[in-house]
């Protein structure tokens, strides 16, 4: 049983907006244990199968340090499988709340990098690399050389889990590794669902379960579009 916060609570967020200099957009956003870096920057191009089509592009890369967690992790691994599905699921979560026309011919490459880890360190990127996002081209405007946001919507994240028949929000690594199911919702600050991962590690789960577990995501994700509302005031 969860005895430090409750069910279906988050655990602490803590966002620091500008934490580099270097980019247009940089946040350490902190849940709990977990702190991953996320910096936007632009690029004068897009890849070469949208040239011509007058629409920009964002895309995602992550990695977890070598000091991010107990044993260490070689740089040798920060490319594997597992890397490049999640670099992938957080551009995917990214571009469903750009209008990529109203960017003009134009990259952004959003870095999320795993100071720490302690579970929901996927989830936690793309709601800190919303917020790196939104800084880089409220930075863009102005310098001029964009007239308007593109954005359309916020996007967060966050992990929901069945721990001994608990539905728990926001899964710590001691959970989410003896959690029976497991899953990873993205979602837009109005309501919609971008994308659900689950997995049941053991027995099958039920409908009913997978109803509590994306109630509870829900809940945990407007308070988390709340908090990235509140950072940017």
């Amino acid at each position: 049983m969860r005895t430090d916060r409750a069910s279906d609570e988050l655990r602490p967020v803590r966002i620091t907006r500008g934490y580099t200099e270097m980019t247009p957009g940089s946040v350490l956003f902190e849940m709990g244990r977990t702190r991953v870096l996320c910096t936007a920057a632009f690029e004068e191009d897009v890849p070469r199968w949208m040239r011509d089509s007058g629409e920009g592009w964002v895309t995602a890369e992550y990695s977890m340090l070598p000091g991010s967690s107990p044993q260490r992790v070689r740089r040798s691994a920060i490319e594997g499988g597992r890397t490049k599905e999640i670099q992938r699921l957080i551009g995917r979560s990214l571009r469903a709340v750009v209008n990529m026309k109203g960017m003009g011919p134009l990259t952004v490459r959003v870095d999320c990098d795993v100071l720490q880890a302690d579970g929901g360190t996927r989830t936690a990127s793309i709601s800190g690399a919303w917020i790196a996002l939104a800084d880089a081209f409220d930075t863009r405007i102005a310098e001029g050389k964009l007239e308007a946001t593109p954005l359309t919507d916020h996007i967060a994240a966050v992990s929901v889990g069945m721990v001994d028949e608990d539905a728990l929000l926001d899964l710590e690594y001691t959970e989410d590794f003896a959690a029976d199911v497991d899953a990873n919702v993205v979602m837009t600050g109005s309501g919609k669902i971008v994308e659900v991962q689950g997995t049941a590690e053991g027995v099958p789960f039920d409908r009913d379960q997978l109803d509590r577990m994306l109630d509870l995501a829900a809940k945990g994700i407007s308070e988390l579009v709340a908090d990235q509302r509140a950072a940017r005031r």
